[in-house]
């Protein structure tokens, strides 16, 4: 009730902030006519009736407005087909003033009449300024509208050069090349200097689009598209013996916490199997260094994904007792804008009117942008530990939060313009996940933001 009563005031306040802008505007436009019609001179009759036949001026148009809907939405939804709207407000306005000048013909009624050729003035001049300001503010908008502004900080910036150090001139693998995640590995490992880049994806359109876009990019760089799956051991050998690549960045994975709670078995297979199967032909093949990514769900899972990927952390570390290859996992929360985000749920239901549905008020989560993940986890791999790495996101965001700012970007009021509906919390989920970057639980090492797991 609380929230829903603050956006109510918020909708009030905002169109009365709405009204004294165009007030002003129509002042500004109306100063302006009265001076050009008068040569710059003082009005024989007084500034007080130029003051009187303002009064009626700011009336009729604003009257105007409000008939033809300038104010029933907010200025970041200005569109061009809203355009009309006020040069309506501002033929009517015209047409009023026009009507009380012929039917108030006495000069007594001089201060509730302005002359025609200002009121044609100030309307025009006043359409042109609404409609400018009003696009100028959706430019602005539009211009804040990143994800990284939903995180209420400024974007992180690393040191990549010990990244860079590390892959220059190496083949890497990466799977999982074609999803938000991947893909950015891709480009950055690319960036990074690396001399081949194979591209491992299982979906089609998604390795097409990964290795077309790269290819435009990167023009110095070898990629290989290879559509496998991670668990296929006969397709996977056939790709290390070919490539021989020296890095593997293992993210594909399935992440979306309702989905593997309903099909345990298929998330048992893609995300602990296929990683087992993975990391031991890397082991056979001299892989140096395998990083594997991982998620903040690992951290005393209880659902069926979190325990998943437990499992591949484990049976990682267990294959570093072996020595050769060099493997660790990267842990994280949710990188904003990824498929397993609510960020591109929350678009889809904004843009269709709402409701935005959101499980529970108190539910948290951590966030990054996927250049910060994945700019850290290259960073990760870069070092020697054969360990589980944690990121240090930064303080956790309510969900409910993230929705309101996201309604607020798309120009809509939360609560008012678009609905936010509480569904419950699913199986599988926490209120709040767990990060614990402390001393107790990790130790910190000389890279900002990057810690490793006791």
């Amino acid at each position: 009730m609380g929230n829903r009563v603050k956006a109510w005031t918020e909708l009030v306040l905002l169109r009365l902030a709405a009204i004294a802008t165009d007030l002003a505007i129509v002042a500004v436009s109306y100063l302006t006519a009265f001076l050009l019609r008068m040569n710059f001179l003082a009005p024989q009759w007084g500034w007080k009736a130029v003051g009187s036949c303002f009064a009626t001026v700011a009336a009729v148009h604003l009257a105007m407005l409000m008939l033809f809907g300038a104010y029933n939405r907010s200025w970041r939804q200005m569109r061009l087909t809203q355009v009309p709207r006020y040069l309506l407000a501002a033929l009517s306005t015209i047409a009023v003033l026009v009507a009380l000048r012929y039917w108030m013909e006495s000069m007594d009624y001089a201060y509730l009449r302005p002359p025609y050729t200002v009121a044609g003035m100030t309307a025009i001049f006043a359409s042109a300024g609404m409609i400018a300001v009003r696009f100028a503010w959706k430019h602005y908008w539009l211009e804040r509208q990143r994800e990284s502004g939903l995180l209420e900080r400024t974007e992180r910036r690393f040191d990549n050069s010990p990244a860079a150090r590390f892959l220059l001139g190496k083949c890497v693998m990466v799977t999982g090349a074609g999803g938000s995640i991947g893909s950015e590995i891709v480009r950055q490992v690319a960036f990074a200097g690396a001399a081949k880049v194979i591209l491992v994806e299982r979906g089609e359109n998604a390795l097409y689009e990964i290795d077309r876009k790269m290819a435009a990019l990167c023009a110095n760089v070898e990629f290989e598209p290879v559509m496998a799956d991670c668990g296929d051991e006969e397709k996977m050998s056939a790709i290390f013996e070919e490539y021989a690549p020296r890095v593997v960045l293992h993210a594909a994975a399935y992440k979306h916490v309702p989905m593997v709670e309903k099909n345990p078995e298929a998330g048992y297979l893609n995300n602990t199997q296929a990683t087992i199967t993975l990391a031991g032909l890397a082991a056979q093949h001299g892989v140096e260094r395998f990083v594997m990514i991982s998620t903040d769900k690992a951290v005393n899972p209880v659902s069926v994904m979190g325990k998943t990927k437990q499992a591949a952390e484990r049976a990682l570390m267990n294959f570093n007792r072996e020595g050769g290859t060099s493997f660790a996992a990267v842990r994280f929360g949710n990188v904003l804008g990824s498929s397993g985000s609510v960020v591109p749920l929350f678009k889809e239901q904004i843009a269709k009117g709402g409701p935005v549905t959101v499980t529970h008020p108190d539910m948290q989560r951590y966030f990054m942008t996927v250049d910060e993940a994945v700019s850290l986890v290259l960073q990760a791999a870069s070092r020697s530990e054969r360990a589980i790495y944690t990121l240090d996101m930064g303080r956790p965001v309510k969900i409910v939060d993230l929705a309101e700012s996201m309604i607020r970007q798309a120009g809509y009021l939360p609560y008012v313009d678009i609905p936010i509906v509480f569904t419950g919390i699913r199986p599988g989920e926490k209120l709040f996940e767990e990060l614990d970057i402390s001393e107790k639980s990790c130790y910190k090492t000389d890279m900002a933001k990057i810690y490793i797991t006791k």
